[in-house]
């Protein structure tokens, strides 16, 4: 039997590019230097703080509540 040309992704796998790209386009006014780095998920704030998830969601929703409190 011939092996497939390529690997499909595990049911649970991120396409980091493409998650990273949405995050950027969703937070662009007050959030860069988003990254995916060894399971952690990063964005800095316009004040310069970091914020971190195990996940996009996870990253997500710590940007939601810090864009809360600065509001």
């Amino acid at each position: 039997m011939a092996m497939a040309a390529h690997q499909q992704r595990g049911v649970f796998a991120v396409d980091e590019n493409a998650a990273l790209a949405e995050l950027e386009l969703a937070w662009a006014d007050g959030y860069h230097g988003f990254s995916a780095d060894d399971g952690t998920w990063s964005a800095i704030s316009s004040a310069g703080e970091v914020l971190t998830g195990d996940t996009p969601d996870a990253l997500t929703r710590k940007i939601q509540a810090h864009w809360q409190a600065m509001q």
